[in-house]
C-alpha cells in the first residue's frame, strides 16, 4: 500500500445511512489522526499546486478549511472560508443551490476577494458538484477567476465534473470512488 490514493482510501471511513437514509458519507476523521497522511496530502497538493499563480485559497465549510488553509499557509497566500447561510459575521454575498440531499446556500464576504485573482477552491469531496459550483459563482461575483479545484475524494459516479466544467477544466482529486 504505497501511493496516496491507497493510503486515503485505507482511512476513509463509509457511515451508512448519513445524514439522512441511502446516503453512503465518505467520513475523514480517521485521515485527521494521521499526522504522517495528513502530511504527506498537504505535500501532494503543494506539489500540484505550487506553479499555478494562485492569489488565493476558498475553503468550503467545513471540511474544505482544514486542507485549504494549510495549502494556502504553505503557499503564502490568503486563506477565504465559504460558509453556510448566516455563519460570516460580515457583509456577504449569498449563492443557492440543490444537493444531492437537499438544498442551501453559501456565503462569502464582500471583500475575500480582489479582482483578477486567480482562485484554487477546495473541498474533502465532490459528489454532484453543487457545493463546489456555488463556490464559484461567489468567487466569479467577486470579480475572480477560478484557476483550479482540489478535493480529497471524488464520488466519480455522480458526475460532479460535469457541473465544475463551466468554471474550469482544472478538477482534481486524490482519491475516486
Amino acid at each position: 500500500m504505497n501511493s496516496l490514493s491507497e493510503k486515503l482510501k485505507a482511512k476513509i471511513r463509509d457511515v451508512e445511512n448519513f445524514p439522512k437514509p441511502g446516503i453512503t458519507f465518505k467520513d475523514i476523521t480517521p485521515v485527521l489522526s494521521d499526522s504522517k497522511l495528513c502530511r504527506d496530502i498537504t505535500e501532494e497538493l503543494l506539489s500540484r499546486y505550487k506553479d499555478e499563480n494562485l492569489d488565493a485559497i476558498v475553503g468550503v465549510e467545513s471540511r474544505g478549511f482544514l486542507f485549504g488553509m494549510l495549502l494556502a499557509y504553505e503557499l503564502n497566500i490568503p486563506f477565504v472560508p465559504v460558509r453556510k447561510s448566516g455563519k460570516l459575521p460580515f457583509r456577504t454575498l449569498k449563492h443557492s443551490y440543490d444537493l444531492e440531499y437537499g438544498s442551501a446556500s453559501m456565503e462569502i464576504h464582500v471583500d475575500a476577494l480582489q479582482n483578477n485573482w486567480n482562485v484554487l477552491i477546495h473541498d474533502d469531496l465532490l459528489a454532484t458538484g453543487g457545493t463546489a459550483a456555488a463556490a464559484g459563482a461567489l468567487v466569479e461575483q467577486l470579480g475572480a477567476k477560478v484557476q483550479s479545484f482540489s478535493f480529497l475524494i471524488d464520488l466519480t459516479f455522480l458526475n460532479g465534473k460535469d457541473v465544475l466544467k463551466n468554471y474550469t477544466t482544472k478538477i482534481n482529486s486524490l482519491v475516486q470512488y
